[in-house]
């Protein structure tokens, strides 16, 4: 990890986002463990679990486009800077949940908090390219799998520690800190991108709506063969991530039977392996997309024989793989959008994407759900990896039939 170090030391602009990054990972997962289980201690219901996580899904259908166009026309640190801000108030608001009857604190809160990251998350993405070095888009976004990684060891393990020994209102408290110190640490960025804004508020006021805006990223899509297959990637793959988010529950508490110590180890594993790609994934500079689809197949793969495996500590280190090739896939995947959308269009492009994704990954979830009744575990799972499989062939042969029209177009 020394090359990360010495890329961190490079980008000074982008380690303060990278260390926001954390902070605030780390006290949303901190909020995360404990508001689950207030919940499940007041209420006994799964229903009122399910709500609330779907109340998380939502804003970004509602405010991931819209994030992504102010991102765009705004400047991109004053938007982090007062989304953290404005969202400490509803992330401490929790300790006022005494009974059952507070529960709308619960979802109201766990909505705008989930609106300030829909509008948070793209401004963020779209701010990278501003602040590293075009040459180091690879290596930062191979550290971004690092940062979540980070934030799953860490966030997960200590989240239910502090809860333990500190109950769910010190975790809510830091989880509201965690806010404020993240504006702190953005705060001294330079307003790099503020030259770009000026010349945007010169534009007419009919290109600047949010329509002509979607229409002109539709166009981009269009002509880019590698922009259209992050955007059917997007589209296809969180079917089947929603399948693999909820089984990784059920595998360590009913297939391993190691409870929530064995939830909170394959989530470590899933940190591991994210950590562990930025080993490979720094030293890509080219063929994004092969590499992209060919990890996707892969972590297809693994999650087959994941389905299939008996052992705990054999389960362990699949898990280390599947996130290992999955760090590789969005590090390739984060750089293509970077380098085939101009800069003025990356935040509502990112906007779509975390829209898009974080949409049918809680619909999936949901209907994963559903599907168990009646459908065993491991079953679920095999199919669950053939669909990263059949979607990666599909991808290939999708991109192989657009580059073909291209040339042709080009003759």
């Amino acid at each position: 990890m020394i090359s990360a170090i010495d890329i961190l030391q490079q980008e000074k602009n982008y380690l303060r986002l990278f260390w926001a990054g954390i902070v605030n990972g780390i006290g949303d997962r901190f909020s995360q463990v404990a508001l689950l289980a207030i919940l499940l201690e007041l209420t006994g219901s799964g229903l009122a679990v399910g709500i609330a996580l779907a109340i998380r899904v939502v804003p970004f259908l509602l405010f991931g486009p819209f994030g992504g166009f102010l991102a765009d026309r705004f400047s991109r640190k004053k938007i982090l800077i007062l989304t953290d801000l404005s969202r400490i108030i509803f992330a401490i608001s929790f300790v006022f949940v005494n009974d059952e009857s507070n529960i709308w604190i619960i979802y109201l809160s766990t909505f705008i908090l989930a609106a300030g990251e829909a509008i948070y998350a793209p401004a963020r993405k779209s701010l990278i390219p501003l602040l590293v070095k075009k040459e180091n888009i690879i290596k930062i976004n191979s550290l971004e799998q690092v940062m979540l990684g980070v934030v799953l060891i860490g966030g997960s393990f200590s989240g239910g520690i502090v809860t333990f020994f500190f109950g769910p209102d010190m975790t809510f408290w830091l989880n509201g800190l965690s806010f404020l110190l993240a504006a702190m640490i953005i705060f001294p960025l330079p307003l790099i991108d503020e030259n770009c804004n000026i010349q945007k508020s010169d534009k007419k006021n009919g290109e600047s709506s949010i329509l002509h805006s979607i229409t002109t990223v539709k166009k981009l899509i269009m002509t880019s063969s590698t922009l259209y297959i992050v955007f059917l990637f997007e589209l296809i793959v969180p079917f089947f991530n929603g399948i693999d988010n909820v089984l990784i529950s059920i595998y360590a508490v009913q297939e391993f039977h190691l409870g929530d110590i064995g939830v909170g180890l394959f989530y470590g594993a899933l940190g591991i392996g994210l950590m562990l790609s930025f080993i490979i994934a720094q030293r890509i500079h080219q063929h994004l997309l092969l590499i992209g689809l060919t990890t996707l197949i892969l972590e297809g793969i693994f999650l087959i024989i994941l389905s299939q495996v008996h052992l705990a500590s054999i389960a362990f280190i699949i898990y280390i793989s599947i996130s290992f090739v999955s760090g590789i896939c969005n590090t390739c995947f984060d750089s293509i959008v970077m380098k085939e959308t101009p800069s003025d269009n990356q935040g509502l492009v990112f906007g779509l994407l975390t829209t898009i994704s974080n949409t049918l990954i809680g619909i999936s979830m949901f209907v994963a759900g559903i599907i168990l009744e009646v459908v065993n575990n491991r079953i679920l799972g095999f199919f669950g990896g053939m669909g990263f499989v059949l979607t990666g062939l599909f991808l290939f042969v999708v991109y192989s039939i657009k580059q073909k029209e291209s040339l042709t177009l080009r003759e």
